[in-house]
């Protein structure tokens, strides 16, 4: 029998470990490891794991349809789970397991500890690339070193994928039940992670909405993503994210899906398609940059003088940061929506970091491990590379001198504050122009605000933190090789 280890790739469809497992014309079971403990440890937020509960339930129903059993089972960490398969694999008499890789540090230890204990019984382990379209080591310079910058990435990613087969793999066919297989089905047990205790109803889980979104986007939606993506208050982004980050669908599927709705997206021409490919190529990037740099998940930035940068480390101003209680609108707006939801537009994640590490000068690893705990489409790399963006220490930062204005983005993406107030109530009525800075320039509505007065002064902030950016980066350091 072979067995098919299912970890961020919950999906039947462009499933390459699923393909060649089916491919062997030998009976399959599934089998899905919670590791709840280990999942705190990297801040999984409730939310994704109530997403990750709905969608097994999906994955084990349609595997049953193909004759194929899910098995589902617990244990605490990482580490107890080469021990685990090896006595399924044992009990089941399991020649191989197949599986899709994963690229972050501990998740591939875990891979190398599977295939270390597995190989002591001859069982064969297998793994595919299907997080990304090309995998990590597969884009690289001239010279064969990695990029270091997205834009020449892109060009090269453009270039290989134009000569590169990305239709994404069929769903297998139905295999043969055997006695075993119809007994696992029988036992299959109820998948319970119940005690993460944030509902994802609001995300649907089954295929045919997931790809009917995907492709009502890139009908349509799409075409006016370069023109409304940074609008908050407008529906322009695809919100498949959360799809993403679980596995649900696949970012070859995303392609394709682009590809065939328009031909044209690999031109030059900076329009929705073309942006929104931009988007799926900065994913891959971010995936590329966790293989290739262990460390980054070990909480290091890749610029190596980060750590001389003097971080303020205070509680109190971090609480109102996470409350959405700033003082700045359009940043409480962003935090009260990733508080209720789990979700937060890009253009406010981008808006909130640059609030905390350069207003407040909070260490961003603060907020990207917050991010991570509320996010339901939290995935390592993509939060990661975000956030030691918006720090300014990361791979194809943003400089450290471009600071964000809260007030002056919220003035240019939200202009009638259509987005705060739906966030933040306490400003419902106050006018678009007041609305962004409700006490500056003599603001009065009669009655006293419940609102709060901004935390701190951002010309000031802004000088402080250009001061200490330029005394860590003046030590000389280098980034790392």
């Amino acid at each position: 029998m072979k067995l098919v280890w299912f970890r961020r790739d919950l999906r039947i469809k462009d499933n390459p470990a699923l393909a060649d497992a089916c491919r062997t014309g030998e009976p399959v079971a599934a089998i899905y490891v919670a590791t709840p403990e280990q999942w705190k440890s990297h801040f999984v937020s409730p939310r994704q794991a109530d997403l990750i509960q709905r969608r097994l339930e999906v994955i084990r129903q349609e595997l049953e349809a193909l004759n194929i059993p899910m098995l589902f089972k617990v244990v605490d960490n990482f580490s107890d789970i080469p021990v685990l398969l090896a006595e399924i694999c044992q009990q089941y008499q399991v020649s191989d397991v197949y599986c899709n890789r994963d690229y972050e540090y501990d998740e591939i230890d875990r891979d190398n500890a599977v295939a270390g204990t597995l190989s002591l019984t001859r069982i064969g382990f297998h793994v595919f690339d299907g997080k990304c379209i090309l995998p990590p080591g597969s884009v690289t310079t001239g010279a064969g070193k990695p990029f270091q910058v997205f834009t020449p990435f892109k060009k090269a990613w453009l270039k290989i994928i134009q000569s590169t087969d990305y239709s994404p793999l069929k769903q297998p066919g139905q295999i043969a039940p055997t006695a075993l297989t119809k007994s696992l089905i029988d036992e299959a047990k109820e998948i319970d992670l119940r005690y993460w205790h944030e509902d994802s109803l609001s995300w649907p889980v089954d295929d045919n909405t997931i790809i009917q979104r995907l492709r009502d986007y890139c009908s349509y939606r799409v075409t006016k993503y370069h023109q409304l993506r940074d609008i908050p208050s407008e529906p322009a982004t695809s919100q498949l994210s959360a799809y993403l980050a679980i596995g649900a669908i696949s970012p070859r599927q995303c392609l394709a899906r682009l590809i065939t709705e328009h031909r044209d997206c690999f031109s030059d021409v900076k329009e929705g398609p073309q942006t929104w490919l931009s988007e799926i190529i900065w994913r891959e990037f971010y995936q590329h940059v966790i293989a290739i740099n262990p460390d980054l998940c070990k909480g290091e930035a890749f610029l190596c003088w980060e750590t001389h940068i003097s971080w303020k480390h205070d509680e109190i101003l971090f609480e109102k940061w996470k409350q959405g209680k700033t003082g700045v609108p359009i940043v409480d707006a962003g935090m009260r929506q990733l508080n209720e939801t789990g979700w937060m537009h890009n253009r406010l994640r981008m808006i909130v970091a640059s609030f905390l590490v350069k207003d407040l000068h909070i260490d961003w690893r603060w907020g990207e491990q917050y991010f991570m705990s509320k996010l339901i489409d939290g995935d390592f790399a993509s939060n990661n590379g975000g956030w030691q963006w918006s720090a300014s220490v990361g791979l194809d930062a943003q400089p450290y001198f471009r600071i964000f204005n809260p007030f002056t983005q919220s003035k240019k993406f939200d202009p009638e504050g259509i987005f705060i107030r739906r966030w933040v109530k306490e400003l419902e009525s106050v006018s678009a122009k007041h609305i962004h800075e409700p006490y500056n320039k003599g603001y009065a509505t009669g009655s006293p605000l419940s609102y709060p007065k901004p935390i701190v002064d951002h010309s000031l902030a802004r000088k402080e933190a250009l001061s200490f950016f330029e005394a860590a980066k003046n030590h000389k350091s280098e980034q790392r090789a």
